[in-house]
Order: C-alpha cells, then structure tokens, then sequence
C-alpha cells in the first residue's frame, strides 16, 4: 500500500517550493507530498489517484489561484476524497472567504501566509489534521470483523462499544456479505449462534458479552494498584477534564467508565459552540483527545468497568468494583452523568436495537441511506442527530412535544435544521407507538392539540428524550434529590445548617457532596448546568476542590 498523500496547489512558484520543502522535511517518512501549480492539473492528477485506489490525507490548497480558486478546487476534489482533511492557505485579505469556506466546503483548517517558522505556524495544525485523518481510516483493513444480522441488538452493541473504545472495526453483513458467509463457514459457528467477533489472531467468539470482548482485546479492566489520591467514576466531559488536571497537578488519579469514554456526549455527531474549535468535532473526537491527554499525563483508566458501591473507611473511600475487586482512595469525584430515560412506547421493546434506537450510534447512519428517519426530541443532542442522518437519509422528521425548538435548542443549530431541506419538524406531537416485524417499519404520531393520530411509515425510530441519573449504587451513602441528582455545596445547607452526618468542621466545599472527600461535576449534579462545556469546567474545578480537601487532612 502506498504511503498516503499530502497534496498542495499553490499557483505562486516560490510558495509552493517553500511548503513542499517544509511538508517533506516534516512528513516525507510516513507521507507523500505532491505538489501542483493549478487546481486544473491538480484535479486530473488526483481523478488518476483515485483510479489507482491510492489514499489522499490532506489537501493543503491556495485559495487565490487564477482559473480555479481553492474553495473551487476543493469543492470538486472532495468528491474524489470525501474523508481527506482540508485546509486552505489564505492571505489576510482572503480571510473572510476562508470562513465562507468553513461552512460551504467544511474545510477543518485556514493557515495564514506566510506560516514561518513552520514548527510554530504549520506543523502543529497537519499535526491535528493527519491525526484526526489517521483515527478513521485504515487503508488495508487487519482489525477485529463482526458478523451478524443487520437487525440484531446484540450486533450492533458490539459495534457501538467497539467504535467508542476507538477500537478499528468491521462490520459484515451475514445476509448479503460473501466475505461473512464464508468466515462463517470457516469458524463453525452456525447462524442462531450470531454475532460472532473475529480478532486479528484468527480466534473468534460466538455472541460473547461485552466484557468478554475487552478482556480479550486487551482493554483494562482491572486497576493497577489498591490505593489512589484520586478516583473518578465516569468518563464523560466532566470525569475527563478531572483526569486530565488530576494527574496534570501530580495526583495519582484513576478513571472507572462502565461503557466507553465520552458518555453521552461521545455519540454527539457534531459540537460546534465547544470553545476553541470554530469547525465544530465530533463527540468521539473530543473524547479520543481527552482520553490521550489523560494517558500522557499519568492517568489510568479502567473501560468498561462498573462501580457497585462505596464505604467510607476513615478518610479512605472504597469502591467495589463489578468484578469484585476493590479500590481504595483519599478523594472520590462522581461523574456519572445521565442515562437515557426510557420511553413508555408501545412496541418498542421488541424493535429495540433493530431499527429503535435510544441515543444512536453514528455508525447507524449509514444502514438509512435514503430512508425515512423519525427523531424524538427537541434539544441540542436530537438537534445534531437530525442533522448528521439527514446527509444518508430522504427525509428526518423531528417529533417536538413543544410548541418550538427554541425553547431547548441552541439558535446556531434551529438555524441549521431550518435550512436543512430534507429535514421537518413536527411540533405539539409524540410518537405514541411503533410496529414491525423485525424492524422498524411503521410509527403513530399524536398530535398533543388535536388528539389526531396519523400512522406513517418508518425506517427507524431515534430517541432522545432526556436522562436521568443512574446513582442508585450511591444511595444512603451521599445525599441526593427526588430524581437521584446528587447535591453539594450550597444546596446541601438548609437553613445555615450543615448536613446529616457531616464529619469535619467547615461547610462543604462547592462541588463536595453531603461525604467530605466525595464531590460531584457534571450533569449528575444537582442543578447543574448539563451540557459538554460546564462539565469540563466543573471537572476541572473539582481537582482544586480535591486539593484543598487533601490539603486539610
């Protein structure tokens, strides 16, 4: 296989010699750079490229070229290399068609010239743009495959835990794939046995549990040591920020995630009022980076791994572990975050995974290629899904039990839906049921005003309404609210008082629980914020928090 490519246009001589110089100094042992003067020459070279199956990574194009500008270049190649990065060299008085481009080409980067020095200017942004490149292709596929049936829940479990552990896969279809079929044959495993997960070492297993999986593809599961400074239990936004800044300022800190890091934030589509990422990323993205951060500093993580319960032991804090192990630490952060809330629909249980889906997976999308797709709710999270499965589907229709978007949406993304044609909302309305044989294939909406129902057909049914806490392993230890929130801080003092049972001779601190040395960040919270950016904020205000409570003991 060919190393990948690196392409730049640049119509100024001189400019090009001068990035193709840098690009190759920096990149010539993994990557090729090749070059070309027009975004015309450019074009046919890379319709060749493609004929002979070769990978393009980046295309790094001068935007004011003569007869083709970089947009226009770009508008035209992606056609060829839709999954290549892009990024466009922009004089200062180009810069606002360089924004244009942003949302007209999705272009992820604009680097202004000139980029000297290039290891302060250039090299850090291919940097990104080749890693996030590198994180999802994989040009001669060796990693675990997984056969089963389209509409098996089992199957596409497995396929979900194994793209949010970043772990390279690839699905084969059993009904219409020759290559599943015949990697049935060859392990013995008969159809009623399905999925089967086949891994690089040429052993496979025959629809194994979850946990099995890890184990078997090496994922930790198991903490290194009995006793940490800091244990945080949750791997969302909020639980990696506090590993980050946790093992950052020198504590020994270990990460527990019962599922895959990222939590509910990790099947976002698309964040795009995240700060510091004017392009948007996606929720994987943010979580593969923060789990990386994590480990370069120090910090151990445990997926998938479930905490059961917790004791206090003096100021030590132990968990139980699903396995039956325990850990021991001086500080204990709870960043679960939220669950999914289950809807009361009829029929729903039966197509669960087959075509209904509680917060689905990305990986779905491309199973609806022209089809019909129904979302259910209202906020931002169904607001990104809509948009992302309208690029596959015919038509999203989004079902809203409010009046408008406007109440639970963020302007940027109404706007967006709004202008997105294939996309309808359906407001003062709820999908009451659903009906298929083995999927999704019809779903009755009730208008909330009326009380008219309307039967239509569906090809899948996606849900997000809402969540709720899952911190019922915490009761009687922490206080928490009527929904199962946990409390801290100020809310914990009623009447100036401090709370039952507490054991030290100061309030608690702000995101410090009714436990001192148990705090609590992220959408878990009792009244907090929700939402990607205040849990990273209050994970990393939770480390300080740690400290100063390790500091008084």
């Amino acid at each position: 296989m060919a190393k990948p490519v690196i392409w730049t246009v640049d119509d100024d001589p001189d400019v090009l010699r001068a990035v193709e110089r840098d690009l190759r100094r920096q990149y010539g042992d993994r990557y090729r750079v090749i070059s070309a003067d027009s975004g015309a020459s450019a074009l046919e070279a890379v319709k060749q490229l493609k004929l002979r199956n070769d990978p393009v990574a980046l295309f790094l194009v001068d935007q004011r070229m003569p007869r083709m500008s970089g947009v226009e270049f770009l508008e035209q190649a992606i056609e060829f290399y839709p999954d290549a990065k892009r990024a466009l060299l922009t004089a200062y008085a180009d810069t606002d068609a360089a924004i244009r481009a942003i949302n007209n080409v999705q272009i992820d980067h604009y680097l202004m010239k000139p980029w000297d020095p290039p290891e302060e200017r250039l090299y850090g942004v291919v940097d990104d743009l080749l890693d996030d490149w590198q994180a999802s292709y994989h040009p001669a596929f060796e990693g675990v495959r997984v056969i089963g049936h389209r509409w098996s829940p089992q199957t596409n479990d497995i396929r979900d835990f194994l793209g949010r552990n970043f772990v390279p896969h690839q699905w084969l279809n059993i009904e219409d794939d020759e290559t599943a079929k015949q990697l049935l044959t060859t392990t013995g495993v008969t159809t009623p046995e399905l999925p089967v997960v086949v891994f690089t070492d040429g052993s496979f297993l025959a629809n194994p549990p979850i946990l099995e999986i890890a184990r078997k593809l090496g994922l930790k599961t198991r903490a290194e040591f009995p006793f940490y400074d800091l244990v945080v239990v949750g791997a969302g936004p909020a639980g990696l920020a506090a590993a980050v800044y946790g093992a950052a300022d020198g504590l020994h800190t270990l990460l527990i995630e019962r599922e895959a890091p990222g939590g509910q934030a990790g099947r976002s589509s698309r964040i795009e009022n995240y700060l510091g990422f004017p392009m948007g990323l996606s929720g994987n993205d943010l979580a593969r980076r923060a789990v990386a951060q994590a480990r370069r500093f120090g910090a151990e993580i445990l997926a998938p791994q479930e905490v059961k319960a917790v004791r206090i032991e003096g100021p030590t804090r132990v968990l139980t572990l699903a396995d039956g192990t325990e850990v021991g630490c001086r500080a204990l952060l709870i960043a679960t975050g939220i669950a999914f809330r289950k809807l009361e629909l009829q029929g729903s249980d039966k197509l669960n995974g087959s075509g209904v889906y509680y917060y689905a997976p990305m990986s779905e999308a491309f199973s609806y290629r022209n089809g019909d797709i129904f979302i259910v709710g209202g906020a931002n999270s169904a607001g990104q899904a809509a948009m992302y499965f309208s690029k596959f589907a015919r038509q999203v229709t989004m079902v809203v039990r409010r009046s408008s978007l406007s109440d639970t949406m963020s302007q940027y993304l109404e706007n967006q839906i709004a202008a997105t044609k294939n996309i309808s909302v359906r407001t003062d309305s709820t999908v009451v049921s659903v009906e298929g044989r083995d999927s999704c294939e019809t779903i009755t909406i009730k208008n909330n005003k009326t009380g008219l129902e309307e039967k239509v057909s569906a090809s899948a049914l996606l849900i997000y309404a809402g969540a709720i806490p899952r911190t019922d392993w915490l009761a009687g230890i922490v206080e928490r609210d009527a929904q199962g929130y946990l409390i801290s801080g100020q809310h914990l003092m009623l009447e100036g008082k401090r709370p039952a049972g507490w054991t030290v001779d100061r309030d608690p601190f702000y995101l410090e629980t009714s436990v001192p040395g148990i705090f609590v960040a992220g959408d878990v919270r009792h009244r907090s914020a929700k939402g990607v950016t205040s849990g990273v904020g209050e994970g990393a205000m939770a480390v300080k928090l740690v400290h100063q409570y390790l500091g008084l003991l």
